[in-house]
Protein backbone atom coordinates (compact mmCIF):
# COMPACT_ATOMS: atom_id res chain seq x y z
CA UNK A 1 0.00 0.00 0.00
CA UNK A 2 1.22 3.46 -0.92
CA UNK A 3 -1.22 6.30 -0.47
CA UNK A 4 -1.76 9.57 1.39
CA UNK A 5 -3.24 10.27 4.78
CA UNK A 6 -5.90 12.36 3.01
CA UNK A 7 -7.04 9.28 1.10
CA UNK A 8 -7.20 7.34 4.35
CA UNK A 9 -9.45 9.95 5.92
CA UNK A 10 -11.66 9.97 2.80
CA UNK A 11 -12.02 6.17 2.87
CA UNK A 12 -12.98 6.28 6.53
CA UNK A 13 -15.65 8.88 5.83
CA UNK A 14 -17.12 6.84 2.96
CA UNK A 15 -17.37 3.85 5.34
CA UNK A 16 -19.25 5.97 7.88
CA UNK A 17 -16.16 6.03 10.10
CA UNK A 18 -15.52 9.77 10.40
CA UNK A 19 -12.02 10.50 11.64
CA UNK A 20 -10.97 13.66 13.42
CA UNK A 21 -7.46 14.99 13.81
CA UNK A 22 -5.96 15.54 17.24
CA UNK A 23 -6.81 19.08 18.26
CA UNK A 24 -8.90 19.57 15.13
CA UNK A 25 -5.89 20.67 13.06
CA UNK A 26 -5.67 20.09 9.31
CA UNK A 27 -3.98 16.97 7.98
CA UNK A 28 -0.75 17.75 6.12
CA UNK A 29 -1.35 16.95 2.45
CA UNK A 30 2.14 15.58 1.89
CA UNK A 31 2.08 12.76 4.46
CA UNK A 32 2.54 9.54 2.48
CA UNK A 33 1.64 6.08 3.76
CA UNK A 34 3.83 3.26 2.44
CA UNK A 35 2.23 0.39 4.28
CA UNK A 36 -0.25 -0.52 6.98
CA UNK A 37 0.20 -2.64 10.07
CA UNK A 38 -1.56 -3.51 13.31
CA UNK A 39 1.53 -5.12 14.89
CA UNK A 40 3.60 -2.69 16.95
CA UNK A 41 6.60 -5.01 16.58
CA UNK A 42 6.45 -4.92 12.78
CA UNK A 43 6.19 -1.17 12.19
CA UNK A 44 8.52 0.21 9.52
CA UNK A 45 9.32 3.80 8.64
CA UNK A 46 6.42 5.37 6.77
CA UNK A 47 3.79 2.88 7.95
CA UNK A 48 0.29 3.74 9.04
CA UNK A 49 -0.31 2.07 12.40
CA UNK A 50 -3.83 1.10 13.46
CA UNK A 51 -4.15 0.53 17.20
CA UNK A 52 -6.45 -2.42 17.80
CA UNK A 53 -7.89 -3.54 21.12
CA UNK A 54 -8.87 -7.04 22.25
CA UNK A 55 -9.74 -8.95 25.38
CA UNK A 56 -6.07 -9.59 26.15
CA UNK A 57 -4.30 -6.62 24.53
CA UNK A 58 -4.50 -2.91 23.72
CA UNK A 59 -2.09 -1.56 21.11
CA UNK A 60 -2.66 1.97 22.41
CA UNK A 61 -0.22 1.02 25.17
CA UNK A 62 2.61 0.71 22.63
CA UNK A 63 2.26 3.94 20.66
CA UNK A 64 5.59 5.28 21.93
CA UNK A 65 7.38 2.26 20.46
CA UNK A 66 5.39 2.59 17.23
CA UNK A 67 6.43 6.21 16.82
CA UNK A 68 10.03 5.37 17.65
CA UNK A 69 10.01 2.85 14.80
CA UNK A 70 9.05 5.58 12.34
CA UNK A 71 5.29 5.32 11.84
CA UNK A 72 4.11 8.20 9.65
CA UNK A 73 0.52 8.30 10.97
CA UNK A 74 -1.76 6.67 13.54
CA UNK A 75 -5.39 5.56 13.63
CA UNK A 76 -6.52 5.33 17.25
CA UNK A 77 -9.55 5.39 19.53
CA UNK A 78 -7.88 7.63 22.08
CA UNK A 79 -5.29 10.28 21.37
CA UNK A 80 -1.68 9.93 22.52
CA UNK A 81 0.20 12.84 24.03
CA UNK A 82 2.85 14.91 22.26
CA UNK A 83 3.01 13.31 18.83
CA UNK A 84 4.43 14.96 15.72
CA UNK A 85 2.64 12.71 13.17
CA UNK A 86 -0.97 12.88 11.99
CA UNK A 87 -3.34 11.07 14.34
CA UNK A 88 -6.82 10.08 13.18
CA UNK A 89 -9.26 9.39 16.01
CA UNK A 90 -12.10 6.97 15.25
CA UNK A 91 -14.80 5.27 17.27
CA UNK A 92 -13.71 1.73 16.35
CA UNK A 93 -10.25 0.90 15.01
CA UNK A 94 -11.31 -2.57 13.80
CA UNK A 95 -13.99 -1.04 11.60
CA UNK A 96 -11.48 1.58 10.51
CA UNK A 97 -9.07 -1.16 9.43
CA UNK A 98 -11.78 -2.64 7.21
CA UNK A 99 -12.71 0.76 5.79
CA UNK A 100 -9.12 1.57 4.84
CA UNK A 101 -8.60 -1.86 3.28
CA UNK A 102 -11.82 -1.45 1.30
CA UNK A 103 -10.73 1.97 0.06
CA UNK A 104 -7.41 0.55 -1.09
CA UNK A 105 -9.00 -2.49 -2.73
CA UNK A 106 -11.29 -0.20 -4.77
CA UNK A 107 -8.23 1.35 -6.41
CA UNK A 108 -7.84 -1.90 -8.41
CA UNK A 109 -10.18 -3.35 -11.04
CA UNK A 110 -8.65 -6.82 -11.02
CA UNK A 111 -10.76 -10.00 -10.60
CA UNK A 112 -10.95 -11.08 -6.96
CA UNK A 113 -12.15 -14.55 -5.94
CA UNK A 114 -13.58 -14.79 -2.41
CA UNK A 115 -13.57 -18.31 -0.92
CA UNK A 116 -16.06 -19.36 1.77
CA UNK A 117 -17.37 -22.70 3.01
CA UNK A 118 -17.41 -25.05 5.98
CA UNK A 119 -14.52 -27.26 4.89
CA UNK A 120 -11.73 -26.99 2.36
CA UNK A 121 -11.46 -23.19 2.21
CA UNK A 122 -7.71 -23.00 2.65
CA UNK A 123 -7.09 -25.97 0.36
CA UNK A 124 -9.23 -24.48 -2.43
CA UNK A 125 -7.62 -21.09 -1.90
CA UNK A 126 -4.18 -22.65 -2.29
CA UNK A 127 -5.31 -24.59 -5.37
CA UNK A 128 -6.54 -21.34 -6.92
CA UNK A 129 -3.30 -19.60 -5.92
CA UNK A 130 -1.29 -22.34 -7.65
CA UNK A 131 -3.30 -21.79 -10.83
CA UNK A 132 -2.91 -17.99 -10.63
CA UNK A 133 0.84 -18.37 -10.08
CA UNK A 134 1.05 -20.47 -13.24
CA UNK A 135 -1.06 -17.99 -15.22
CA UNK A 136 0.50 -14.73 -13.99
CA UNK A 137 3.82 -15.61 -12.38
CA UNK A 138 4.88 -15.64 -8.74
CA UNK A 139 4.44 -11.88 -8.34
CA UNK A 140 1.41 -11.47 -10.58
CA UNK A 141 -1.31 -12.37 -8.10
CA UNK A 142 -2.36 -11.88 -4.48
CA UNK A 143 -3.56 -14.59 -2.12
CA UNK A 144 -4.33 -14.92 1.56
CA UNK A 145 -1.30 -16.04 3.54
CA UNK A 146 -2.09 -19.06 5.68
CA UNK A 147 -5.63 -18.69 6.98
CA UNK A 148 -5.67 -14.95 7.72
CA UNK A 149 -9.37 -14.97 6.98
CA UNK A 150 -11.01 -12.88 9.70
CA UNK A 151 -11.79 -9.19 10.28
CA UNK A 152 -8.09 -8.48 10.79
CA UNK A 153 -6.54 -10.93 8.33
CA UNK A 154 -8.69 -10.00 5.33
CA UNK A 155 -7.89 -6.26 5.50
CA UNK A 156 -4.19 -6.99 6.02
CA UNK A 157 -4.30 -9.21 2.93
CA UNK A 158 -6.01 -6.55 0.81
CA UNK A 159 -3.52 -3.85 1.78
CA UNK A 160 -0.84 -5.91 -0.02
CA UNK A 161 -2.54 -5.33 -3.39
CA UNK A 162 -0.36 -3.50 -5.90
CA UNK A 163 -0.22 -2.67 -9.60
CA UNK A 164 1.68 -5.86 -10.46
CA UNK A 165 -1.26 -8.06 -9.43
CA UNK A 166 -3.55 -9.31 -12.19
CA UNK A 167 -5.89 -11.35 -9.96
CA UNK A 168 -6.48 -12.15 -6.30
CA UNK A 169 -7.92 -14.92 -4.16
CA UNK A 170 -9.00 -14.12 -0.61
CA UNK A 171 -10.26 -16.56 2.02
CA UNK A 172 -13.21 -15.45 4.17
CA UNK A 173 -13.79 -17.26 7.47
CA UNK A 174 -16.47 -17.02 10.12
CA UNK A 175 -17.71 -18.50 13.35
CA UNK A 176 -20.57 -16.09 14.10
CA UNK A 177 -23.49 -14.79 12.02
CA UNK A 178 -22.85 -11.65 9.98
CA UNK A 179 -19.11 -12.09 9.52
CA UNK A 180 -19.11 -13.19 5.86
CA UNK A 181 -21.28 -10.24 4.80
CA UNK A 182 -18.91 -7.87 6.58
CA UNK A 183 -15.76 -9.41 5.11
CA UNK A 184 -17.23 -9.58 1.60
CA UNK A 185 -18.19 -5.92 1.77
CA UNK A 186 -14.54 -5.13 2.51
CA UNK A 187 -13.08 -7.41 -0.18
CA UNK A 188 -15.53 -6.57 -3.01
CA UNK A 189 -15.25 -9.94 -4.79
CA UNK A 190 -15.96 -10.39 -8.49
CA UNK A 191 -16.31 -14.16 -7.98
CA UNK A 192 -17.86 -15.61 -4.83
CA UNK A 193 -17.36 -19.29 -3.94
CA UNK A 194 -19.40 -21.25 -1.42
CA UNK A 195 -17.44 -24.49 -1.23
CA UNK A 196 -19.97 -26.35 0.94
CA UNK A 197 -22.20 -26.04 3.99
CA UNK A 198 -21.50 -28.58 6.72
CA UNK A 199 -21.43 -28.94 10.50
CA UNK A 200 -19.02 -26.21 11.60
CA UNK A 201 -19.14 -23.76 14.50
CA UNK A 202 -22.31 -25.35 15.86
CA UNK A 203 -21.64 -23.69 19.21
CA UNK A 204 -22.37 -20.32 17.59
CA UNK A 205 -24.40 -21.21 14.47
CA UNK A 206 -27.90 -22.54 15.13
CA UNK A 207 -27.88 -25.14 12.35
CA UNK A 208 -26.25 -26.20 9.09
CA UNK A 209 -28.88 -24.08 7.34
CA UNK A 210 -27.61 -21.09 9.30
CA UNK A 211 -24.10 -21.94 8.08
CA UNK A 212 -25.38 -22.13 4.49
CA UNK A 213 -27.08 -18.75 4.80
CA UNK A 214 -23.98 -17.21 6.35
CA UNK A 215 -21.59 -18.50 3.69
CA UNK A 216 -24.12 -17.57 0.99
CA UNK A 217 -23.68 -13.94 2.00
CA UNK A 218 -20.63 -13.87 -0.28
CA UNK A 219 -23.00 -14.34 -3.24
CA UNK A 220 -25.31 -11.59 -2.03
CA UNK A 221 -22.30 -9.26 -1.82
CA UNK A 222 -21.46 -9.67 -5.52
CA UNK A 223 -22.19 -6.84 -7.93
CA UNK A 224 -24.62 -7.23 -10.84
CA UNK A 225 -21.72 -8.56 -12.93
CA UNK A 226 -20.30 -10.92 -10.30
CA UNK A 227 -20.11 -14.69 -10.77
CA UNK A 228 -21.35 -17.08 -8.07
CA UNK A 229 -19.74 -20.53 -7.75
CA UNK A 230 -21.28 -23.27 -5.61
CA UNK A 231 -21.79 -27.07 -5.57
CA UNK A 232 -24.61 -28.46 -7.67
CA UNK A 233 -25.51 -31.26 -5.26
CA UNK A 234 -25.63 -29.51 -1.89
CA UNK A 235 -28.81 -29.43 0.17
CA UNK A 236 -28.72 -25.63 -0.13
CA UNK A 237 -27.90 -25.31 -3.84
CA UNK A 238 -31.37 -23.95 -4.64
CA UNK A 239 -30.99 -21.24 -2.03
CA UNK A 240 -27.59 -20.16 -3.34
CA UNK A 241 -28.92 -20.17 -6.90
CA UNK A 242 -31.65 -17.82 -5.73
CA UNK A 243 -29.05 -15.49 -4.23
CA UNK A 244 -27.31 -15.43 -7.64
CA UNK A 245 -30.46 -14.67 -9.64
CA UNK A 246 -29.66 -10.98 -10.11
CA UNK A 247 -25.90 -11.42 -10.52
CA UNK A 248 -23.77 -11.83 -13.62
CA UNK A 249 -24.14 -15.60 -13.64
CA UNK A 250 -23.22 -18.75 -11.78
CA UNK A 251 -21.10 -21.84 -12.25
CA UNK A 252 -21.89 -25.03 -10.37
CA UNK A 253 -19.41 -27.81 -9.70
CA UNK A 254 -19.67 -31.38 -8.49
CA UNK A 255 -19.67 -35.03 -9.44
CA UNK A 256 -23.23 -35.22 -10.79
CA UNK A 257 -24.12 -34.93 -14.47
CA UNK A 258 -25.93 -31.61 -14.04
CA UNK A 259 -22.89 -29.71 -12.73
CA UNK A 260 -21.42 -27.03 -15.00
CA UNK A 261 -17.93 -28.18 -14.01
CA UNK A 262 -17.77 -31.90 -13.33
CA UNK A 263 -15.49 -34.87 -13.71
CA UNK A 264 -14.97 -38.56 -13.57
CA UNK A 265 -11.97 -39.52 -11.48
CA UNK A 266 -9.66 -42.30 -10.42
CA UNK A 267 -8.34 -42.23 -6.87
CA UNK A 268 -4.75 -43.32 -6.32
CA UNK A 269 -2.43 -43.27 -3.33
CA UNK A 270 -2.62 -39.69 -2.09
CA UNK A 271 -3.79 -38.31 -5.40
CA UNK A 272 -6.43 -38.42 -8.12
CA UNK A 273 -6.67 -38.26 -11.89
CA UNK A 274 -9.60 -36.18 -13.12
CA UNK A 275 -11.29 -36.09 -16.51
CA UNK A 276 -12.99 -32.70 -16.43
CA UNK A 277 -15.98 -31.56 -18.45
CA UNK A 278 -16.96 -27.88 -18.26
CA UNK A 279 -20.09 -26.19 -19.56
CA UNK A 280 -19.43 -22.45 -19.47
CA UNK A 281 -21.16 -19.44 -20.99
CA UNK A 282 -19.97 -20.56 -24.42
CA UNK A 283 -21.38 -24.09 -24.17
CA UNK A 284 -24.48 -25.38 -25.90
CA UNK A 285 -27.02 -27.58 -24.18
CA UNK A 286 -25.31 -30.70 -25.49
CA UNK A 287 -21.73 -29.69 -26.22
CA UNK A 288 -19.31 -28.76 -23.43
CA UNK A 289 -16.94 -25.89 -24.05
CA UNK A 290 -14.00 -27.67 -22.42
CA UNK A 291 -12.80 -31.22 -21.76
CA UNK A 292 -9.39 -31.82 -20.19
CA UNK A 293 -7.38 -34.00 -17.79
CA UNK A 294 -6.02 -32.91 -14.42
CA UNK A 295 -3.77 -34.63 -11.87
CA UNK A 296 -3.86 -33.57 -8.22
CA UNK A 297 -1.52 -34.75 -5.47
CA UNK A 298 -4.15 -34.62 -2.74
CA UNK A 299 -5.99 -37.53 -1.14
CA UNK A 300 -9.69 -38.22 -1.07
CA UNK A 301 -12.89 -37.56 -2.97
CA UNK A 302 -13.40 -34.33 -1.06
CA UNK A 303 -10.21 -32.99 -2.64
CA UNK A 304 -11.57 -33.92 -6.07
CA UNK A 305 -14.49 -31.63 -5.23
CA UNK A 306 -12.08 -28.97 -3.97
CA UNK A 307 -10.21 -29.14 -7.28
CA UNK A 308 -13.47 -28.74 -9.21
CA UNK A 309 -14.28 -25.65 -7.14
CA UNK A 310 -10.86 -24.18 -7.96
CA UNK A 311 -11.33 -24.99 -11.65
CA UNK A 312 -14.77 -23.34 -11.72
CA UNK A 313 -13.48 -20.18 -10.02
CA UNK A 314 -10.51 -19.79 -12.34
CA UNK A 315 -12.58 -20.52 -15.46
CA UNK A 316 -14.92 -17.77 -14.24
CA UNK A 317 -12.11 -15.22 -14.52
CA UNK A 318 -10.88 -16.48 -17.88
CA UNK A 319 -7.84 -18.57 -16.95
CA UNK A 320 -6.67 -20.87 -19.75
CA UNK A 321 -6.95 -24.64 -19.38
CA UNK A 322 -3.19 -25.19 -19.63
CA UNK A 323 -2.59 -22.92 -16.63
CA UNK A 324 -5.28 -24.77 -14.68
CA UNK A 325 -3.70 -28.13 -15.48
CA UNK A 326 -0.16 -27.07 -14.63
CA UNK A 327 -1.24 -25.12 -11.58
CA UNK A 328 -3.16 -28.00 -10.02
CA UNK A 329 -0.35 -30.42 -10.88
CA UNK A 330 1.98 -28.20 -8.83
CA UNK A 331 -0.34 -28.02 -5.81
CA UNK A 332 0.90 -29.63 -2.60
CA UNK A 333 -1.35 -30.29 0.43
CA UNK A 334 -1.49 -27.48 2.95
CA UNK A 335 0.35 -27.96 6.24
CA UNK A 336 -1.67 -30.10 8.63
CA UNK A 337 -4.29 -31.00 6.03
CA UNK A 338 -3.99 -34.65 4.97
CA UNK A 339 -0.24 -34.38 4.53
CA UNK A 340 1.55 -37.63 3.77
CA UNK A 341 4.58 -38.16 6.03
CA UNK A 342 6.78 -41.07 7.05
CA UNK A 343 7.56 -42.07 10.62
CA UNK A 344 11.21 -41.77 11.66
CA UNK A 345 10.82 -43.41 15.06
CA UNK A 346 13.28 -46.31 15.40
CA UNK A 347 10.57 -48.78 16.37
CA UNK A 348 8.42 -48.24 13.29
CA UNK A 349 10.45 -46.23 10.77
CA UNK A 350 8.76 -45.95 7.40
CA UNK A 351 5.19 -46.20 8.68
CA UNK A 352 2.76 -43.94 6.80
CA UNK A 353 1.63 -40.92 8.86
CA UNK A 354 -1.34 -38.80 7.72
CA UNK A 355 -1.13 -35.35 9.31
CA UNK A 356 -4.60 -33.77 9.39
CA UNK A 357 -4.09 -31.92 12.65
CA UNK A 358 -4.98 -28.39 11.58
CA UNK A 359 -8.61 -28.54 12.67
CA UNK A 360 -11.65 -30.78 12.91
CA UNK A 361 -15.41 -30.85 12.64
CA UNK A 362 -17.61 -33.93 12.10
CA UNK A 363 -17.66 -33.75 8.31
CA UNK A 364 -13.94 -33.09 7.90
CA UNK A 365 -13.19 -36.01 10.25
CA UNK A 366 -15.42 -38.31 8.21
CA UNK A 367 -13.60 -37.24 5.02
CA UNK A 368 -10.24 -37.97 6.65
CA UNK A 369 -11.46 -41.38 7.84
CA UNK A 370 -12.45 -42.14 4.24
CA UNK A 371 -8.83 -41.49 3.21
CA UNK A 372 -7.50 -43.68 6.03
CA UNK A 373 -9.90 -46.46 5.03
CA UNK A 374 -8.35 -46.52 1.54
CA UNK A 375 -4.87 -47.05 3.00
CA UNK A 376 -3.17 -50.33 3.83
CA UNK A 377 -3.99 -52.05 7.12
CA UNK A 378 -3.40 -51.93 10.00
CA UNK A 379 -5.11 -48.53 10.20
CA UNK A 380 -4.88 -46.45 13.38
CA UNK A 381 -6.92 -43.29 14.06
CA UNK A 382 -5.66 -40.90 16.76
CA UNK A 383 -8.42 -38.38 17.44
CA UNK A 384 -8.59 -35.31 19.68
CA UNK A 385 -11.70 -33.40 20.70
CA UNK A 386 -13.74 -31.58 18.08
CA UNK A 387 -14.47 -28.04 19.33
CA UNK A 388 -17.27 -25.52 18.77
CA UNK A 389 -19.88 -28.27 18.63
CA UNK A 390 -22.21 -26.79 21.24
CA UNK A 391 -24.81 -29.19 22.61
CA UNK A 392 -24.07 -31.64 19.79
CA UNK A 393 -20.72 -32.68 21.28
CA UNK A 394 -21.66 -36.14 22.61
CA UNK A 395 -23.66 -37.04 19.50
CA UNK A 396 -20.99 -35.87 17.05
CA UNK A 397 -18.19 -37.73 18.81
CA UNK A 398 -20.21 -40.93 19.09
CA UNK A 399 -21.03 -40.65 15.38
CA UNK A 400 -17.33 -40.44 14.50
CA UNK A 401 -16.41 -43.46 16.61
CA UNK A 402 -19.14 -45.55 15.02
CA UNK A 403 -18.16 -44.35 11.53
CA UNK A 404 -14.50 -45.28 12.07
CA UNK A 405 -15.55 -48.79 13.12
CA UNK A 406 -17.89 -49.07 10.13
CA UNK A 407 -15.06 -48.07 7.76
CA UNK A 408 -12.80 -50.86 8.97
CA UNK A 409 -10.34 -48.79 10.99
CA UNK A 410 -8.23 -51.19 13.06
CA UNK A 411 -8.10 -49.17 16.26
CA UNK A 412 -8.99 -45.76 17.69
CA UNK A 413 -7.08 -43.83 20.35
CA UNK A 414 -8.81 -40.68 21.60
CA UNK A 415 -7.59 -37.70 23.60
CA UNK A 416 -9.40 -34.92 25.46
CA UNK A 417 -12.77 -34.73 27.14
CA UNK A 418 -15.52 -35.20 24.57
CA UNK A 419 -13.58 -37.65 22.39
CA UNK A 420 -14.20 -40.35 24.98
CA UNK A 421 -17.61 -40.77 23.35
CA UNK A 422 -15.91 -41.71 20.09
CA UNK A 423 -13.83 -44.45 21.71
CA UNK A 424 -16.89 -45.87 23.46
CA UNK A 425 -18.86 -45.92 20.21
CA UNK A 426 -15.97 -47.61 18.40
CA UNK A 427 -15.80 -50.34 21.03
CA UNK A 428 -12.97 -52.71 21.89
CA UNK A 429 -9.99 -52.23 21.51
CA UNK A 430 -10.34 -48.40 21.46
CA UNK A 431 -8.79 -46.46 24.34
CA UNK A 432 -9.23 -42.94 25.68
CA UNK A 433 -6.58 -40.69 27.28
CA UNK A 434 -6.56 -37.36 29.08
CA UNK A 435 -2.76 -37.08 29.19
CA UNK A 436 -0.68 -36.48 26.07
CA UNK A 437 2.25 -38.55 27.31
CA UNK A 438 0.01 -41.55 27.98
CA UNK A 439 -1.58 -41.14 24.56
CA UNK A 440 1.77 -41.11 22.77
CA UNK A 441 3.00 -44.11 24.75
CA UNK A 442 -0.11 -45.99 23.59
CA UNK A 443 0.50 -44.89 19.99
CA UNK A 444 4.03 -46.31 20.20
CA UNK A 445 2.64 -49.67 21.32
CA UNK A 446 0.22 -49.75 18.38
CA UNK A 447 2.68 -48.75 15.66
CA UNK A 448 4.59 -51.05 13.32
CA UNK A 449 6.50 -50.27 10.15
CA UNK A 450 3.42 -51.23 8.11
CA UNK A 451 0.85 -49.22 10.11
CA UNK A 452 -1.01 -46.29 8.57
CA UNK A 453 -1.88 -43.71 11.23
CA UNK A 454 -4.19 -40.69 10.86
CA UNK A 455 -3.89 -37.94 13.48
CA UNK A 456 -6.69 -35.36 13.70
CA UNK A 457 -8.35 -32.99 16.16
CA UNK A 458 -9.47 -29.41 16.60
CA UNK A 459 -6.84 -26.68 16.64
CA UNK A 460 -6.98 -26.13 20.40
CA UNK A 461 -6.04 -29.78 21.02
CA UNK A 462 -2.60 -29.33 19.40
CA UNK A 463 -2.55 -32.84 17.98
CA UNK A 464 0.55 -31.94 15.99
CA UNK A 465 2.44 -32.97 19.13
CA UNK A 466 1.68 -36.57 18.16
CA UNK A 467 2.98 -35.88 14.65
CA UNK A 468 6.21 -34.43 16.04
CA UNK A 469 6.76 -37.62 18.01
CA UNK A 470 5.96 -39.91 15.10
CA UNK A 471 7.90 -38.04 12.44
CA UNK A 472 10.71 -36.33 14.33
CA UNK A 473 11.04 -38.63 17.32
CA UNK A 474 10.31 -35.81 19.77
CA UNK A 475 10.50 -37.16 23.31
CA UNK A 476 7.36 -37.65 25.34
CA UNK A 477 8.83 -35.57 28.15
CA UNK A 478 8.82 -32.53 25.85
CA UNK A 479 5.17 -32.91 24.89
CA UNK A 480 3.46 -33.11 28.27
CA UNK A 481 0.92 -30.42 29.14
CA UNK A 482 -0.58 -29.77 32.59
CA UNK A 483 -4.20 -30.05 31.47
CA UNK A 484 -6.43 -30.40 28.45
CA UNK A 485 -7.03 -26.95 26.91
CA UNK A 486 -10.50 -25.45 26.70
CA UNK A 487 -12.42 -25.52 23.40
CA UNK A 488 -13.15 -21.81 23.88
CA UNK A 489 -9.60 -21.04 22.75
CA UNK A 490 -10.19 -22.44 19.25
CA UNK A 491 -9.34 -20.06 16.46
CA UNK A 492 -11.61 -19.09 13.56
CA UNK A 493 -10.89 -21.30 10.55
Amino acid sequence: MKTSINDVQSWLASWHQPASMVGGVSIPANVIINGLTTDSRAVKAGNLFIALRGEQFDAHNFLDQVLARGASALVVERAPENTSVPVLIVADTRSALGAIANGWRRQFSLPLIAVTGSNGKTTVKEMIAAILATAFGANGYLSTRGNLNNEIGVPLTLQRLDASHQAAVVELGMNHPGEIAMLASIAVPTVGLVNNAQREHQEFMASVEAVAIENGAVIKALSATGIAVFPTDDLYTTMWRGYAANKGGCLTFGLSDNADVRCTYQLSTFGSDLEVTAFTAFSTATTPSLMFSVRIEAAGEHNVRNALAAIACTLAIGIEVEAIQRGLASFAPVNGRLQRKLAQHAGYAGALVIDDTYNANPDSVRAAIDVLAQSLAPRLLVLGDMGEVGNHGPTFHQEIGAYAHQCGITNLLTFGNMAMGASKAFGVPAQHFSDIAALIAAVDLQMTATTTVLVKGSRFMKMERVILHLVNGAGIENLSVPSIPSPSSQETH
